[in-house]
């Protein structure tokens, strides 16, 4: 009975570990369970036999040391002799994978000293009750991470240079792209096919640059939470209770970051379709000599390919509770917290769609070049056509630039981020601050590693400029006469009303 009161106190971290070794044993193919260590046994025993004692308790004759093996087949980490045995129901080694060996003796590898033989525990002021951190393969549930604040993995200066930066370029980005728009609405005629996909992908970077400057407005309320109810508390000591601290959003629960996510995901993948499509009619009209009527012809398709594939997407994220609060912009997105999330949802798509791209783009740029070569041996001017090969090559480095710049980001983000999160984890474990549960000694050893801040200011960077540079196509003296042409229509319109009053 007073074993469970040393469970709540957490008077050894190996008491939990080695009371489940003890009385639910490890299924093996074996005809007789697997009995713990007797390291483990002491390890546990060292931590609470104490407090035991000081309440008038002894350490259990069934859990006496002296009956489990020293080495051989048993679970735990015998340190005990100098070429242990050990059999590990699950252990992690930081930066590794988890593993799993049951029913066989194995000698382990020098890594094994640092391995991790107890389950991984969140730190007390960050459970979130349905929330978990994916590290490696293994799972901590009802973990959030934090927002803000020393435990968290952006702070300082750099934190809040990394926000202005964002809205500086969001802000930029918006008027590019509504100025692009606008155009578009006062000439309409002016931009057929192959050119009218710029107008979609500049409309798709108009919400995204939206959706940043209120993340940034709105600070951490959106990206970040304290429910009341989903939050629970620990007991560190008798009587002693810890304070729940912000944690980055996770799931479908929230509604300002739910509505929040499908804006900025739904429209930067749709942007990501529209360049598709717009390297697509250059291919078209280009190297298929296709005219401005049989593209635009085609149009639904091009519009059911680039709302209907954002949209699946975004559902499929949705299906899965994949959205995570981004503490760094305010925003919500998805991967934040589950590397698998982020690969199939973010890495995988922006790389499908600018390798796509690309081969259309080159494709085009290659038979423009044929059809020029082909003008200049029958005699004919190539002004405008090398004008108009000049502003498709310099819009492809544009956006491929910035993109694959992204990406980049993203799989610098991908690799290391297991890393960080082991990093994080221990440099919170040895918060005097925070009582945790996770033993310190755990991560004695370990090569702490943080995220380069500058690296994220650069994706969000590059992300936006996409949107900025979008508005290079329209950027000609066929804009100015176009707006000329508008405010001399409304001067026009209004003189015309006085004459009649």
């Amino acid at each position: 009975m007073f074993c469970l009161c040393c469970l709540q106190v957490n008077c050894s971290p190996y008491l939990k570990f080695f009371l489940c070794t003890m009385y639910v044993p490890v299924c093996t193919v074996l005809e007789e369970a697997i009995p713990p260590c007797q390291s483990l046994c002491m390890e546990a025993r060292n931590g609470c036999e104490v407090l035991m004692n000081r309440f008038g308790f002894q350490w259990p004759e069934n859990l006496e040391c002296s009956r489990f093996p020293e080495s051989g087949l048993c679970v735990g980490e015998n340190r005990s002799t100098s070429d242990p045995q050990v059999v590990t129901t699950q252990h992690w080694i930081p930066g590794g994978h988890a593993g799993r060996v049951a029913g066989h003796s194995t000698t382990p590898t020098r890594q094994t000293d640092q391995a991790i033989i107890m389950p991984l525990d969140c730190p007390n002021p960050y459970k979130v009750s349905g929330y978990e951190l994916h590290i490696g393969s293994v799972t901590i549930e009802n973990c959030g991470m934090p927002c803000s604040g020393e435990d968290a993995m952006f702070t300082g200066r750099g934190y809040t240079y990394v926000r202005y930066v964002v809205l500086i370029a969001a802000i930029a980005c918006l008027v590019s792209t509504l100025f692009t728009v606008m155009t578009f609405l006062v000439d309409m005629h002016r931009f057929r096919y192959p050119e009218r996909p710029i107008i979609f992908l500049s409309a798709c970077y108009t919400v995204v640059a939206i959706t940043y400057i209120v993340g940034y407005a709105a600070g951490p309320r959106i990206a970040c939470t304290k429910d009341d109810q989903s939050l629970y508390e620990s007991e560190i000591d008798i009587g002693e209770s810890v304070d729940q601290e912000f944690v980055v959003v996770q799931g479908t629960k929230h509604e300002a970051c739910t509505v929040m996510f499908i804006l900025l995901y739904f429209f930067s993948m749709a942007s990501s379709v529209w360049w598709v499509i717009l390297t697509v009619t250059w291919f078209l009209s280009a190297g298929l000599k296709w005219g401005n009527e049989a593209i635009e012809s085609n149009s639904h398709y091009f519009h059911l390919a680039a709302w209907a594939v954002p949209a699946l997407k975004t559902i499929a994220v949705l299906a899965t509770s994949s959205v995570d609060g981004d503490s760094l912009t305010g925003v919500c997105w998805t991967g934040v917290s589950n590397i698998m999330a982020h690969r199939g949802f973010v890495l995988a798509p922006l790389c499908a769609y600018l390798a796509v791209g690309t081969c259309f783009l080159f494709a085009g740029f290659v038979a423009l070049c044929r059809i020029r070569t082909v003008m200049k041996h029958d005699g004919t001017r190539t002004d405008k056509l090398e004008k108009l090969m000049v502003r498709i090559g310099i819009f492809g480095v544009l956006y491929m630039v910035p993109a694959a710049v992204v990406i980049s980001c993203h799989a610098y983000e991908h690799w290391f981020r297991d890393a960080w999160m082991v990093s994080w984890l221990g440099t919170t474990c040895l918060n005097k601050n925070h009582p945790v549960p996770c033993p310190p000694s755990y991560f004695n050893g370990i090569e702490w590693s943080v995220p380069n801040i500058n690296v994220f200011m650069i994706k969000y960077l590059m992300t936006l400029i996409v949107g900025i540079t979008s508005g290079f196509w329209i950027w000609s003296g066929k804009t100015i006469a176009s707006w000329s042409n508008f405010y001399g229509r409304l001067c026009g319109r209004r003189s015309t009303r006085r004459v009649v009053v």
